[in-house]
């Protein structure tokens, strides 16, 4: 006999992950997967999406794949109609799809990585929002989560197409959280730190390792699984008065002084 009220499971939910071929989309399409969900992975690369399908599918996983260029906002509408007809219905969404462009404010490429960055990090959440809200409104437990980033909550030189994008996805993820919270549709975001991704594979081992012991209270970079643990706590059906944070999974590295 269960002692406590509410739910820590997402058995047969309907989940949406954006960019879950590699990194941290994959890392939170496999938690979600051994969590029992449903899922729905969308990325822009096709092949190894289809094989991160594949690998899902053979645990036993109910699993669809759909290629998508989240800067095509028609795209995404059909896609997301599409995901809503296939599963019957959609109950969490998790906006991790991203890119990483740092551009000098006076460098030639500035206008370009700043309208990119845009697109993908921050026009986009708000289009699959849109397209998947009348879909959540009809869930029992609505879940949205964006993934911003610790430069949301900080500033690196020469990376303002990226931290502005950033810093609009919590203040977008707030907003939300008060316009939807009337329906019960919490609206969360994850600020991940240093995380070893496709993202800071060009970073050298070593650089990591000097960084990591100067900046995070836990001396090191993290394994992509251990963000998506902080996702999937905040799509649990018990999660229901938690909406509008901007969690930090950064190893301590927002609240280190020195």
């Amino acid at each position: 006999m269960a002692l406590s009220k509410f739910s820590r499971s997402i058995e047969g939910k309907v989940a949406i992950i954006t960019g879950a071929a590699s990194g941290m989309g994959q890392a939170t399409a496999r938690v979600f997967a051994d969590a029992g969900a449903r899922l729905a992975i969308i990325d822009i690369n096709a092949e190894p999406l289809e094989a991160e399908a594949a690998h899902i599918a053979a645990a036993g996983c109910d699993v669809k794949a759909y290629t998508l260029d989240l800067v095509d906002g028609e795209a995404i509408k059909a896609t997301i109609a599409q995901v809503a007809e296939d599963f019957g219905g959609i109950d969490i969404l998790v906006n991790n799809a991203g890119i990483s462009l740092f551009s000098p404010i006076d460098s030639d490429d500035f206008e370009e990585s700043w309208n990119l960055s845009m697109a993908v990090l921050l026009t986009a959440h708000t289009r699959t929002i849109r397209a998947a809200l009348p879909h959540l409104r009809q869930a029992e437990h609505p879940r949205i989560v964006n993934i911003a980033s610790t430069e949301g909550l900080g500033a690196t030189a020469g990376g303002s197409p990226y931290t502005a994008a950033k810093t609009g996805v919590i203040g977008l993820t707030r907003s939300l959280a008060v316009e939807l919270g009337p329906e019960n549709i919490t609206v969360n975001c994850i600020c991940p730190g240093p995380i070893n991704t496709g993202m800071t594979a060009a970073i050298k081992d070593d650089h990591k390792t000097i960084y990591a012991k100067r900046r995070v209270a836990l001396r090191r970079y993290a394994d992509p699984e251990e963000v998506a643990h902080g996702t999937l706590s905040l799509v649990l059906p018990a999660a229901s008065f938690i909406t509008g944070v901007a969690l930090p999974v950064d190893g301590g590295l927002t609240i280190r002084n020195a």
